[in-house]
């Protein structure tokens, strides 16, 4: 056991592949405890990347959402969501939805948006029969781990983001940007660095450049931090990429990445960077009652395939902006 956690805490379990746990019998009241702990599980989530605490025993989003506020400073709503996630009581969400029987590959929170959350907190009301893990990795680890001259290449370009909003695959522009008003759209994506266009099926298409590597806003290591895999095209499985091509065509795909000079992202380089990304996975299977929380900027995270019922809920806190974590690029849509 560090120092920096208080003798409260039961136990720290360290198995190889696994994130830090801790272990603790918190009778009572869960959100005394983690207002009594919160100094401590802040300061580790900082120094290690993620914690599990497990033996809260939360069982309903009440509960949850008493920890959370005793855990973080300030909650955040989701702007330009991937995915349209359900609110729960508290400032709560449902985890992003996505088939059972498909990984959800590791990324970082809104990573494309000027603001994005530090802090993310996870709980697990229902643990599925097989699977369904929130995998991390650790965003320096990853970069060390990449080759040089591409990681050059991204800090020199930067990458991008395009996506085709429709009403068929992932959210909606009006649900993604909290409005259904064009101009307030348009305003955004002004203010945010976002070149869009509208389409004459009254679709959205938005093309964004960010910075693959940035600077930890409070301990300045470098990282690893995109969404340039999960979401480019070849991350998809082979039959939901010819659907899509199919469908959309090849430009007009609900989302993909490129860098930062326009230069489509090949599968080799996906390829490798999710071979890098499972080489530094740390994973532990949920129980009911856990909770996981996770910088952000410090761990990508992921959602194993599973079996079985699983309720996972989410909260997006302690926003950040880019420009606190020395972007290497322009925002813009280059």
């Amino acid at each position: 056991m560090t120092s920096s956690f208080p003798a409260s805490v039961l136990d720290v379990d360290l198995r190889p592949g696994g994130p830090r746990v801790l272990l603790t019998d918190a009778p009572g009241d869960a959100a005394v405890w983690a207002a009594e702990h919160r100094d401590a599980l802040r300061a580790a989530v900082v120094e290690h990347g993620s914690v599990l605490v497990r033996g809260l025993g939360l069982s309903d989003a009440t509960a949850v959402a008493a920890v959370v506020d005793r855990l973080t400073d300030r909650l955040m709503s989701e702007r330009e969501a991937f995915a349209p996630r359900q609110p729960r009581p508290g400032g709560l969400y449902s985890a992003t939805p996505w088939p059972a029987n498909q990984p959800m590959c590791m990324h970082h929170e809104l990573s494309y948006a000027l603001e994005f959350p530090g802090l993310l907190v996870f709980a697990c009301l229902t643990a599925p029969a097989e699977g369904g893990a929130t995998a991390v990795a650790d965003a320096s680890t990853v970069l060390e781990a990449l080759p040089a001259d591409l990681v050059e290449r991204f800090e020199r370009e930067g990458w991008l983001l395009l996506r085709t909003y429709n009403d068929e695959i992932g959210a909606p522009w009006p649900e993604a940007f909290g409005t259904a008003d064009r101009g307030e759209v348009e305003a955004y994506c002004r203010a945010n660095g976002i070149e869009a266009a509208w389409l004459p099926d009254g679709g959205l298409r938005t093309r964004q450049r960010r910075s693959a590597v940035v600077r930890h806003p409070v301990s300045g290591r470098r990282c690893w931090f995109n969404q340039v895999a999960f979401l480019n095209e070849w991350t998809l499985t082979p039959e939901v990429r010819e659907y899509l091509v199919d469908v959309y065509g090849p430009d007009g795909l609900p989302f993909t990445t490129a860098f930062g000079d326009g230069e489509p992202i090949g599968e080799d380089v996906v390829a490798l960077l999710n071979a890098v990304y499972e080489e530094h996975t740390h994973r532990e299977p949920w129980r009911d009652g856990d909770l996981l929380l996770v910088d952000n900027v410090r761990s990508a995270h992921s959602r194993e395939a599973y079996t079985g019922p699983r309720e996972v809920l989410a909260a997006l806190a302690d926003p950040v902006h880019l420009a606190d974590c020395s972007p290497t690029v322009p925002v813009g849509a280059r």
